[in-house]
């Protein structure tokens, strides 16, 4: 006689959280299905501060009502550290977000967390990467005190610490990067380019500002710079690369190589099942800066691979090489392959 085993238990719906930097990219993003945006203020209070991108007032109001609309969600990126003593424009912009209808404001400083807690209590409250919350105390603490609903984990855990970490955290949601830029520093904690340029990602919100680039064509191919620093050198060949320090060709030992991390762009396609039974809330796409075509291509291969899993399908084939950064992709610390 053979004993019945228990089914498994059915699988829950991630939410696929998408990027806007723009007007028209929170407009392609939800035309391609996405679930939700997540989009910052045109200042220093959101951690992608650069020329053309981000909201006003009176955009992010025509967002909200456009997402609503269409059966989505807005959430908004407060994400940056208030300069001590002026915490003015921070404040403003959580209020705002409160008035406007947000579904969630996206936050990383403690201290505001607590101001938009007391000042804002019916605002849903996210903790954004940049707090580099990944341990359950760390993140029940920030529940417990300030009522965050969400952590955005930062990318350096692993399948199965991500599903220990929601076994202990229940009911607090989690939310993981599953496509777009990596970071190698401490999230929330980045001083190479503050070093460089003297503007920070984690206050300015800037990293590497275009102000602060340079390209010098030689006989041999283009130098890139940064703050007066050499970053990289190109052969006429290949294609020159935005200066972002930490994916600079540097010399050690007598040869150049990427010290820090190569140009390559996470895609978490192939384990999208294995995210799905660690029981991650939201998958959350990066790239803010980037343009409509990335959002509207990127958005849409993970809602079919979503949509597929979710419907007992095998994951489909879907080539994103030429919208990754440096034509590379990688899984990242989810199966850290390099132990």
């Amino acid at each position: 006689m053979t004993t019945a085993q228990p089914a498994p238990a059915p699988l829950t719906r991630p939410e696929l959280v998408c990027p806007a930097g723009t007007p028209a990219a929170l407009k392609s993003a939800i035309d391609a299905g996405a679930d939700t945006v997540y989009v910052g203020f045109r200042d220093e209070t959101n951690a992608r501060n650069f020329p053309g991108l981000n909201f006003n007032r009176r955009e992010l109001a025509e967002g909200i009502e456009y997402a609503h609309s269409k059966g989505a969600k807005v959430l908004v990126a407060v994400n940056t550290f208030p300069r001590a003593g002026h915490p003015e424009i921070w404040h403003k912009a959580v209020a705002d977000c409160d008035a406007l209808k947000a579904d969630a404001v996206i936050l990383a400083d403690i201290g505001l967390i607590d101001h938009a807690a007391r000042h804002h209590p019916n605002l849903r409250l996210h903790l954004s990467v940049q707090a580099a919350a990944s341990n359950p105390d760390a993140i029940r603490f920030y529940a417990e005190r300030y009522g965050i609903k969400r952590v955005v984990l930062p990318r350096v855990l692993t399948v199965q610490e991500i599903a220990e970490v929601n076994a202990r955290i229940a009911p607090i949601e989690t939310e993981v990067f599953v496509f777009g830029g990596l970071c190698v520093m401490a999230e929330g904690r980045c001083a190479l380019s503050s070093y460089a340029t003297g503007q920070s990602p984690n206050i300015n919100g800037a990293c590497s500002p275009a102000s602060d680039v340079r390209y010098t064509e030689t006989s041999e191919g283009i130098t890139s710079e940064l703050g007066g620093f050499t970053i990289n050198k190109f052969a006429h060949t290949e294609p020159a690369g935005y200066p972002t320090l930490c994916k600079g060709r540097f010399i050690a030992n007598e040869k150049s190589s990427y010290l820090f991390e190569e140009p390559t762009s996470l895609n978490t396609l192939a384990i999208l099942p294995d995210l799905i039974r660690a029981g991650v809330t939201a998958f959350k796409i990066e790239g803010r800066q980037r343009g409509r075509a990335y959002v509207s291509a990127v958005v849409r291969a993970f809602r079919e691979g979503v949509d597929a899993v979710m419907a007992g399908k095998g994951l489909p084939d879907i080539d994103l090489d030429r919208i990754t950064e440096g034509g590379k992709q990688t899984t990242g610390a989810y199966e850290k392959a390099w132990r």
